[in-house]
């Protein structure tokens, strides 16, 4: 056997794998071929949508499963043996994998990421690759684990036999938090983006803990009634009997199966406690309140829980006052995991503060560059009322026949302290313009308003707006705020894929965090967001992808201003830390002068009804001011662009044409290079897929752009600046110079068709034998008639090979 002759799998198969086993490496429990661990990030122009590569880890060894702890990068045998390497060690380093190795059949090159050996790298035979106790022994070195700690860490994942497995991420999350317990770290700080499963990864780290006896007792707190729920019959439904909810009130709860389950409560009416559970999910609100009376959490003793687990820990953890602190401090024996996609909560105050710094960190940016999340396109419409400004004239009365201050207007003021109610019809009409334009009227869409009364008259305007639309379901447009009771009970409606309506929503500020909109498309902000971490929360409505109904990006569409946090370097930046309080300084600084608590800079002055009994919310800044309404005062839009994602994750103006050119230009670097690339591929197509998995389908692009061109004139054209031929022009060419002068009879007919069905369809792959099924082709004859009237399958491939050349033969 010619061992340069062998495949980079054949390599795989026959040497590497064996040399694995031969160590002592279980082939069925520790072995994995190749893992795929990304998606493939998601690329949008305009309506279309392509997914690169998703990367690809030849071989990974775990100790036990989801416990990875080498990789190796195989290479065929024409590579040196280190040749996968630096690919093997960006794997690694994403994986949070300590070891690496590369191979081409003829050994390894070992490099061992811990610094823990006396060689960094080392070449080995392959009788001489490591067993997993040796690679075992440095692991736990590295990690600073003693024997008590190993067995926690080795604690089994659930397992459900579905052969769900958690993403790479999630992997890295659960390992560090149990590593960091398991070290007697107590205070743990996980941050994730929304939508990339934090509660799943709180189950698996609770699950390890409880199941390695641990942590016995465990408390969840989350600040939505619907996370609480859902997450009792979805993620913890595993829990079973063990698990049961601070709450009075009993209820019945729809799983994702279709099936029902009613909720165990730890709580009866007169709010007495049963301690005999021993996984408690609780409100947060529903346990503490500015009244002694409402603190239920101090009916337990302050060393009842071992684990507290807090879900969205950003929103007022930090603050020493705060009822989340409360809490925490109560039970401060216990170890806590702090979970969020926000790592700070404004500029002057960090959770870090109390956590400490995160173990792990998987950011937006990160997890739309792996595909996992929904990237987003920005539209910025501008009214002329919010560039320009409002004075009125003098003498202006509003609507109550009360002259209006005379001063300047802005943006600011406008549905906040002074409402012009054609510019509320100008932002409904550009919404319902842009539901119509994309084709998709029932695309679930989110508009944040300034307050309630705002998205009272938002939803009148989108009302009527979509007249037709709302007489066919008078649920096409609702408001849902904390205070509209009927509106709150249909969340569960919006967030349902499976659910038509309602279709747009109104809101202020209920809708911005933990609300699980699978199918949402379309964001508009109508009011400033004024604190990032809101901003990000916002953002994390859109993010997720649901591959079934085809969602794979969404757009926001901002009237305020609001999306220029995406150019804030901390908009999505790692985690910091902005107040370091000394050993005697308060956690929570003095604010600075002018610092005022209102709805603009985030805090929220909406009551929140979460469906549960004695929950109070702290009310805002003071009284609400009054609103002047002033009639009959014009608004329109003066100007509108789209922005889009780039390969670096920063927003830019760039139509599709321009975005292609820049990445056909990255990838070819001269036309010769273009032309080289084509000739030397004897299938065309394959060019064209590879193409199109880097985010470029040729086709697709010629048809947003409206360009009916074969993919090469495509990029001849848009990259190059080249005049293109059509496909008709081309096959014309061909005929011209009689290329099939030297055929007769059926091959002769064969190959005119084959050319028309070039100039028609634009069809590559002529020389495979299936073409000559296709109509009108078949009805020459039979494949088999047909190729023999060639002289054979491999006359009749070249003949059709030097048809395609002669297809491009003009076009240096």
């Amino acid at each position: 056997m010619d061992k340069r002759s062998l495949t980079e799998r054949d390599i795989c198969t026959k040497f590497i794998l064996p040399a694995v086993k031969q160590a002592g490496w279980d082939m069925m429990l520790q072995v994995r071929e190749e893992v795929f661990f990304t998606k493939g990030r998601i690329t949008v122009r305009g309506k279309l949508v392509a997914r690169g590569n998703a990367k690809k880890a030849d071989v990974v060894l775990y100790y036990k499963p989801n416990i990875p702890i080498a990789l190796i990068e195989a290479k065929d045998n024409n590579h040196a043996l280190g040749d996968g390497l630096q690919q093997g060690l960006d794997y690694a380093e994403t994986l949070a994998i300590p070891f690496v190795f590369s191979s081409n059949g003829d050994g390894f090159v070992f490099h061992d990421r811990t610094g823990l050996r006396d060689l960094k790298e080392e070449d080995l035979r392959l009788d001489q690759f490591p067993s997993p106790d040796e690679l075992w022994r440095l692991y736990s070195k590295c990690k600073g684990l003693d024997t008590s700690a190993e067995a926690l860490v080795l604690q089994d994942y659930y397992d459900d036999g579905s052969g769900k497995a958690p993403r790479y991420y999630q992997v890295n999350a659960v390992n560090a938090a149990i590593e960091a317990i398991a070290k007697g770290q107590d205070r743990v700080l996980l941050v994730m983006a929304t939508g990339t499963g934090k509660t799943y990864t709180a189950f698996q780290i609770i699950w390890r803990l409880w199941k390695a006896g641990r942590k016995k007792r465990i408390l969840f707190l989350a600040d939505r009634n619907v996370l609480i729920d859902q997450t009792m019959v979805n993620d913890f439904r595993p829990f079973g009997g063990a698990m049961a909810k601070l709450s009075t009130k009993s209820k019945t709860i729809e799983r994702s199966d279709g099936s029902e389950i009613d909720l165990k409560l730890a709580l009866d009416r007169k709010r007495r406690i049963d301690t005999s559970f021993e996984i408690y999910l609780g409100l947060y609100q529903a346990i503490t309140g500015p009244e002694e009376r409402q603190k239920l959490f101090r009916e337990f003793s302050p060393d009842f829980f071992d684990l507290i687990v807090i879900d969205e820990c950003h929103r007022g953890s930090a603050a020493e006052d705060s009822a989340w602190r409360e809490i925490l401090e109560y039970f401060s024996s216990s170890s806590q995991i702090g979970l969020t996609a926000t790592p700070k909560e404004t500029e002057y105050v960090s959770n870090s503060a109390y956590f400490g710094e995160p173990v792990f960190t998987y950011s937006l940016k990160q997890g739309i560059s792996d595909g996992f999340l929904a990237p987003y396109k920005v539209i910025k419409v501008h009214i002329d009322r919010d560039i320009e400004g409002y004075r009125p004239e003098k003498g202006q009365l509003d609507r109550d026949g009360e002259e209006v201050d005379d001063r300047i207007y802005n943006a600011k003021d406008f549905d906040r302290t002074l409402v012009l109610d054609d510019r509320t019809k100008v932002v409904a009409s550009k919404v319902t313009e842009f539901l119509k334009e994309s084709g998709d009227l029932y695309q679930k869409t989110i508009v944040f308003c300034v307050d309630e009364e705002h998205a009272a008259r938002m939803r009148q305007a989108l009302i009527n707006d979509n007249k037709g639309l709302c007489d066919e379901n008078a649920r096409y447009v609702m408001r849902i705020t904390g205070s509209d009771t009927l509106g709150q009970a249909q969340i569960g409606n919006f967030i349902d894929p499976e659910s038509r309506y309602p279709v747009i929503v109104t809101t202020s500020r209920l809708l911005s965090t933990g609300v699980d909109a699978q199918t949402c498309r379309l964001i508009v902000l109508d009011r400033p967001v004024g604190s990032m971490t809101e901003f990000k929360q916002i953002v994390g409505r859109g993010t997720r992808v649901h591959e079934d109904s085809q969602k794979f990006y969404f757009t926001l569409m901002d009237f305020r201003g609001a999306t220029n946090h995406f150019a804030d370097p901390e908009f999505d930046g790692d985690p910091v830390q902005i107040y370091e309080p000394g050993e005697a300084d308060p956690v929570t600084p003095p604010e600075p002068l002018g610092f005022e608590h209102n709805s603009q800079d985030g805090y929220t002055t909406e009551p929140l009804n979460t469906g549960d009994e004695n929950v109070t919310f702290p009310g805002g800044g003071g009284e609400r001011q009054r609103k002047v309404y002033v009639d009959g005062i014009s608004a329109r839009v003066v100007a509108e662009r789209v922005e889009y994602l780039d390969a670096n994750g920063k927003l830019v103006t760039e139509s599709l044409r321009d975005f292609t050119k820049a990445a056909l230009l990255r990838h070819f670097a001269s036309l010769d290079d273009f032309l080289k690339r084509w000739k030397s591929e004897e299938r065309k197509d394959a060019l064209v897929t590879e193409l199109a998995a880097e985010g470029l389908p040729l086709d697709a692009i010629a048809k947003e752009l409206g360009i009916d061109l074969d993919p090469f004139d495509l990029v001849c054209h848009i990259a190059f600046d080249r005049k293109p031929l059509t496909r008709q022009e081309r096959a014309d060419n061909v005929k011209k110079r009689d290329v099939f002068g030297r055929y007769e009879g059926k091959a002769r007919a064969v190959l005119d068709a084959l050319l028309t069905k070039y100039a028609d369809d634009g069809v590559f792959s002529l020389d495979r034998t299936e073409v000559l099924r296709v109509p009108p082709i078949n009805s020459l004859g039979t494949p088999v008639e047909l190729v023999k009237a060639f002289g054979g399958k491999d006359e009749f491939r070249r003949a059709v090979l030097a048809m395609s050349e002669a297809l491009y033969e003009s076009a240096a």
